[in-house]
């Protein structure tokens, strides 16, 4: 793949501000990011350069809150997630690539007007709600890397406390991240032309948008970004769409 100057540019100023959203709230990243590189990279490519990252972005931040990692609550969405991520790994590889777009745009959609809907604290799910919500989830990580916001979706319903809640959504992202790194090894998408020089090119982008979203978590509510991201992704999702239909 030729990686010219501006997809440089461009990737590294959304891998910053992907991060910066990560720093604050421990998820987010993706699904933020992906939209945007997708107008630019081909999706398996973007997905797993996305998943590189978000394993490097673990463990340069992620290891730094471990301590309040809730192991006895995201332990409830691991096993349905790994069955979910063979799942997403099957569509990624056999589907076309402009029905995959179709479907990440929908998903983006759907998860932008909720967050903007939503309003104050979310309700308390049941423990049982692990299992349908780590088998989406699992199925969407391995699909887009986006899964992480279903993960937290569960993990808000269960967790209070801010830090633990950042924690366990950073947990299962690294989680998902290093089962992905195995299987899409398997699959040979470790191997695509210009993924690792980019992946390279794109850490102090990323380093840099944790860094400043880590410093912010104690002054700018988290609440507020995460709002103005949705905002984003409605234009982004759009965007997709489009582009998946005029594809097809």
């Amino acid at each position: 793949m030729d990686l010219t100057p501006e997809i440089v540019l461009i990737g590294a100023s959304v891998v910053v501000g992907a991060y910066l959203v990560f720093g604050l709230t421990g998820f987010g990243s993706t699904v933020l990011s992906l939209p945007l590189l997708a107008q630019l990279l081909p999706l398996k490519f973007a997905v797993t350069l996305l998943m590189l990252l978000d394993l490097a972005a673990f463990l340069g931040f992620g290891l730094r809150v471990r301590r309040g990692i809730r192991i006895d609550e995201i332990g409830w969405l691991v096993p349905t997630a790994l069955i979910g991520m063979g799942v997403g790994l099957t569509l990624l590889i056999r589907v076309a690539e402009s029905w995959l777009l179709g479907l990440l745009g929908v998903f983006v959609l759907c998860y932008a007007t909720y967050g903007l809907l939503r309003r104050g604290v979310p309700a308390r799910l049941p423990r049982w709600a692990g299992a349908p919500i780590g088998l989406a989830g699992g199925a969407f990580s391995a699909l887009f890397g986006t899964g992480g916001v279903l993960f937290a979706i569960y993990n808000a319903g269960r967790i209070r406390d801010k830090g633990e809640l950042r924690a366990s959504n950073a947990a299962m992202i690294a989680l998902s991240s290093v089962v992905r790194l195995v299987l899409f090894g398997v699959a040979g998408l470790l191997a695509q032309d210009g993924l690792w020089t980019l992946f390279v090119l794109l850490l102090p982008a990323l380093a840099a948008g944790v860094l400043i979203g880590h410093r912010l978590h104690a002054v700018v509510p988290a609440a507020l970004v995460v709002r103005s991201v949705h905002v984003v992704l409605l234009v982004a999702g759009t965007s997709i769409l489009l582009r998946a239909w005029g594809g097809a």
